[in-house]
């Protein structure tokens, strides 16, 4: 039976960890009264900062639902606002890794910054969950034994999507997106699927990250007078451009449509311009099913707000760990064993169950929403346990 949440617990877990930073070396145990460290690297600043806030949340429920353990063990929190700024990520991850002797690392959602992240995780042979980043290569070229994703890859909603906008019949679409490594692969992850099925992609168009200064663009997709638009926005670059989108007359003449991350933690800020609009994503509102009703629940009295999916996908980051650590009794030197738990787990989602591919993505539904009285109603699976083709991964 799931744990009622302690507020009190949460906060001084929130608060930060002040002082107690291990010395290089020194035993685990010693250091942390035998607590797991958890290193969290994630935007809580910038575009970004409400989806590193809900990823956070959404981790510490699962362990408070756990009696406030992981594996029987206490954990103990170390934080990096990594600003969304892959510049700065080796040093961000090398601090958590090398500075704070960390278990396991947590992060992120900026694209750029994760693979960054991951290039360090496995020069140090670190256990690294990425709890949101779609970045194909993460699963691909870049896939490690010690490397999992509980999100999605770039490819996975956008190619789903495809198919959905090819049965709707539209033949002529434009693709806008922020021009970094996730908006990209979004958008070939679309035209895949969208060409194969017949249609064509009459022009992709691309502006610098996070810029959202998006008149241009909209005077040229009405010139254009394409069947449809998909697109690739998140966080308040979401917001700004669905509300720019309406306020140029487009919604009404041009269906939009895009990956969830369009229309999902932004729908109370995106107002009436967003109803109506089509997404595809792996967690919608209103899914039947008993775990999903359970966590929303729990996360709407913890934290006074309604969960979205970044919040499922640091939950299931915790329970993906949980996994692993209950197949060793908690004892996170058995590396190869660890891993080989997490590997074989089922993951109880709110999203839905869901299993690892070989490269450690999740095979998981892909729902088509629609946005109705400011929630992604489910219409429909899109595609059933969709998995990612990994290429590159020779793992």
């Amino acid at each position: 039976m799931e744990q009622g949440f302690n507020r009190r617990r949460f906060l001084l877990s929130t608060a930060g960890i002040a002082g107690g930073l291990a010395l290089p070396g020194a035993p685990l145990f010693a250091q942390s009264a035998n607590k797991i460290r958890v290193g969290l690297m994630l935007p809580y600043t910038g575009t970004y900062a409400a989806l590193g806030t809900a990823i956070t949340n959404g981790f510490k429920l699962a362990v408070e639902q756990g009696g406030g353990k992981l594996g029987g063990r206490e954990i103990e929190y170390f934080t990096v606002d990594d600003e969304s700024d892959a510049a700065k990520a080796p040093e961000n991850a090398n601090k958590l890794i090398k500075r704070d002797n960390v278990d396991v690392l947590i992060g992120t959602v900026h694209s750029g910054v994760a693979l960054a992240m991951t290039r360090v995780a496995r020069e140090t042979k670190t256990l690294l969950i990425v709890p949101n980043a779609g970045a194909d290569e993460i699963t691909g070229p870049l896939c490690s034994p010690s490397i999992f994703r509980t999100s999605f890859s770039a490819w996975q909603p956008a190619y789903a999507m495809g198919q959905v906008m090819a049965e709707k019949k539209h033949k002529n679409v434009v693709t806008l997106s922020w021009k970094y490594s996730f908006g990209e692969q979004s958008v070939a992850g679309f035209k895949e699927a969208f060409e194969k099925a017949g249609g064509k992609v009459v022009k992709e168009m691309y502006l610098p990250f996070p810029n959202v200064e998006f008149q241009p663009y909209l005077t040229e997709i009405a010139a254009l007078k394409p069947d449809a638009v998909f697109v690739f926005f998140a966080g308040g670059g979401a917001v700004k451009f669905v509300k720019d989108y309406d306020a140029a007359g487009l919604k009404k003449t041009i269906p939009l449509y895009g990956s969830g991350f369009l229309t999902d933690g932004t729908l109370e800020a995106q107002g009436d311009s967003a109803e109506g609009i089509l997404t595809t994503l792996h967690y919608a509102d209103g899914l039947d099913i008993a775990k999903d009703k359970a966590f929303r629940s729990a996360y709407a009295m913890a934290f006074k707000m309604q969960p979205d999916v970044y919040s499922v996908q640091g939950y299931d980051a915790a329970q993906l760990f949980a996994a692993g650590l209950a197949g060793v009794g908690g004892d996170v030197t058995k590396r190869e064993a660890l891993i080989a738990a997490m590997e074989k787990a089922t993951i109880d989602s709110p999203r839905g169950r869901f299993t690892l591919s070989k490269a450690h993505n999740p095979v998981q539904d892909i729902y088509l929403r629609k946005v109705e009285a400011k929630q992604n109603k489910v219409i429909s699976v899109a595609a059933k346990a969709l998995a990612d083709p990994a290429r590159g991964c020779r793992m």
